[in-house]
């Protein structure tokens, strides 16, 4: 086969299939160069995913007859003003999107600079370009793509749903808008809703306006500011509760020097500050904003500008990671705060009404009697110098209801100091169904779960130790012998020395066994047997992949939940007003080893809602 050079439609053609692989990737160079532009207010419509139609009108300086001709050529730009490759300012600079998108769709651009009095068009039809014309149209640009990949009929066939497509499309302008918080959007989006996120101020403020506008003000209200400075690097921005997860990462918003990115350094630093805070499944919310030097990072290593490569990446990651950690490890503890779900699910009329009736008993009813404890918790000593309360049931009469009393909310205990009920956590008054602490605060109630938060407080001293001078152990008097699968006993026993940097002394004892002669002193009077066995199974999982610190740190985590206060252990109030004031000063306290909220909080305006009284 003879040399030759491909003719310029191919050409085209081609390099459209490196830069608009679908709708969404033809939606974000038109939106860019909007925003390069310099628009204050986008407006976005899609029809059929991108593939029928996407048109993007802004505000920006426009272009005239001369520019707009010259912009549907390839390699022709106005976003570099010499030919420094290392010092890129802008979103666009490559000059390949619209003569790329022109290849493969039908192409219309209408533009008017502002100090001119009549607008200009022209068309580009599957790589064939019209003549410039008159047009109307007010000051700035508008982009209309309509048929894409019309000229390309087989790139049709791997395109995805038109919900799917619309879906990524909507993602795009997502993207674009939290990164520009000054520029107003609005999107509309085959059948959707029309969405319209007006333009904010530059600061902080406007940032986190920007945030909850596109996210939705969830995101705004359970997620924390953060800043940090490293060397050349800046980062700002909001990272989510860890409680305030999602089952995948598109819900993670990276910016660099203003450009949306997905790359794969910062994803996993933003990983790595929440491993000890998310199971595996989990991923946080976040918008971070990662300002440069633009000679530190290289934006053109990808056709779509969505990866890039930094000098000096150990820098970045160390950097995002530490102002993550930091954020979320100062203050009092704090949970995702989703009063609204809570009430829906607390507040169900006519829920409490559905039982048969029940017969009203004859005789009289003593309405002086107190809620005790349920028989298991009633067998339990009572705190010291308090009378046993008298166990009595409530009967609703006609209503149906009887209700009787399924925890221990004993009406004789002292009331707490009022210095107490200013504490973050409040003063312990209660503990339901041997599980739960109930806490008055001066606004409200909270709701701990003593499980997940002791365990949260054994796991951040185990890590303290670790870090400080080792972990202090205890030496069984006798020795456990622990029978396991003979697979998962060898697993241990190949990984002896890890675990005896933890503590945790074995050794093999015949087949299918293993011998425990020391126990890290901080997890008490855990479950031997059941710890070891949690151990065996996820021993597999450890392969020289993964950091040694992270396969001892998990280690630490299971160990925590093993030696922590186990649901269904009576507490005295001391012991949980201790637990409460541990809490406070423990970091990430909020939730635990698993990911799972530690408490909720209910404010008492959220009581009052429940039984109507505001």
């Amino acid at each position: 086969m003879p040399l030759r050079l491909l003719p310029s439609s191919l050409v085209d053609r081609i390099a459209a299939g490196e830069v608009v692989e679908r709708p969404a990737a033809a939606l974000k160079e038109i939106v860019e160069n909007a925003l390069d532009a310099g628009a204050t207010r986008i407006e976005v419509v899609i029809d059929g995913g991108g593939r029928r139609l996407i048109r993007v009108t802004d505000d920006g300086r426009g272009m005239d007859a001369e520019e707009l001709a010259l912009a549907v050529e390839r390699h022709a730009t106005s976003k570099l003003d010499d030919d420094d490759l290392l010092a890129i300012s802008t979103l666009g600079f490559r000059g390949e999107a619209l003569p790329s998108i022109g290849a493969v769709a039908r192409l219309t651009i209408t533009s008017r600079p502002a100090m001119q009095s009549n607008a200009n068009e022209i068309r580009v039809e599957g790589g064939v370009k019209a003549a410039v014309r008159p047009a109307a149209l007010g000051p700035g640009t508008r982009v209309e793509v309509r048929d894409l990949f019309f000229a390309t009929p087989a790139r049709l066939k791997f395109l995805k749903s038109e919900r799917a497509e619309t879906a990524a499309a909507v993602d795009v302008v997502k993207r674009l808008a939290l990164a520009r918080p000054e520029v107003g959007f609005t999107l509309v989006a085959d059948d959707r809703a029309p969405l319209s996120w007006p333009a904010r101020t530059m600061d902080a403020g406007g940032q986190r306006a920007r945030i909850a506008d596109v996210l939705g003000h969830e995101a705004g209200t359970n997620a924390l500011d953060i800043a940090g400075m490293r060397g050349p690097a800046r980062l700002e921005g909001l990272a989510g509760l860890p409680t305030f997860s999602k089952a995948n990462s598109l819900s993670q918003y990276l910016f660099v020097n203003g450009r949306p990115v997905r790359d794969k350094v910062l994803l996993g630093a933003v990983r790595a500050a929440y491993a000890d805070l998310l199971p595996s499944d989990r991923h946080p919310v976040t918008a971070l904003f990662l300002d440069i030097d633009p000679r530190e990072v290289d934006v053109n290593v990808h056709p779509a500008k969505t990866e890039v490569r930094f000098r000096d990446p150990g820098l970045i990651r160390a950097l995002i990671v530490r102002t993550l950690k930091d954020a979320l490890e100062a203050g009092v503890p704090r949970t995702a705060s989703t009063g609204a779900d809570r009430l829906a699910a607390l507040a169900r009329p006519g829920e409490m009404w559905r039982g048969a009736p029940t017969p009203r008993p004859a005789g009289n009813y003593d309405w002086t009697g107190s809620w005790a404890a349920p028989a298991s918790a009633a067998s339990s000593v009572p705190l010291s110098g308090m009378a046993e309360p008298r166990q009595t049931a409530f009967d609703t009469g006609d209503l149906g209801l009887a209700l009787a009393p399924m925890a221990d909310a004993r009406a004789y205990v002292p009331p707490p100091a009022p210095d107490a009920m200013e504490r973050p956590l409040g003063a312990a008054r209660a503990q339901l169904h041997e599980t739960y602490i109930v806490a008055q605060t001066s606004q409200g109630v909270v709701i701990v779960d003593q499980h997940a938060a002791h365990e949260r407080i054994v796991y951040e001293k185990l890590k303290h130790a670790m870090e400080r001078d080792g972990l202090a152990r205890q030496m069984l008097l006798v020795p456990e012998v622990v029978e396991l699968d003979p697979s998962d006993a060898a697993r241990l026993g190949e990984r002896a020395a890890a675990l005896e940097a933890l503590g945790l002394v074995i050794e093999p004892f015949g087949p299918g066994a293993v011998l425990v002669r020391e126990v890290p002193a901080l997890i008490g009077d855990a479950d031997i047997a059941g710890l070891l066995r949690e151990l065996a199974e996820h021993a597999e999982e450890w392969d020289d992949a993964l950091p040694l610190e992270r396969r001892l740190l998990h280690v630490a985590a299971t160990m925590a939940c093993h030696g922590s206060v186990r649901a269904g252990r009576r507490l005295r109030v001391e012991e949980m007003n201790a637990l409460l004031r541990e809490m406070e000063a423990t970091p990430n306290a909020g939730q635990c080893n698993h990911g799972r909220p530690t408490f909720v909080t209910l404010s008492l305006a959220d009581v009052e809602k429940l039984f109507a009284r505001r």
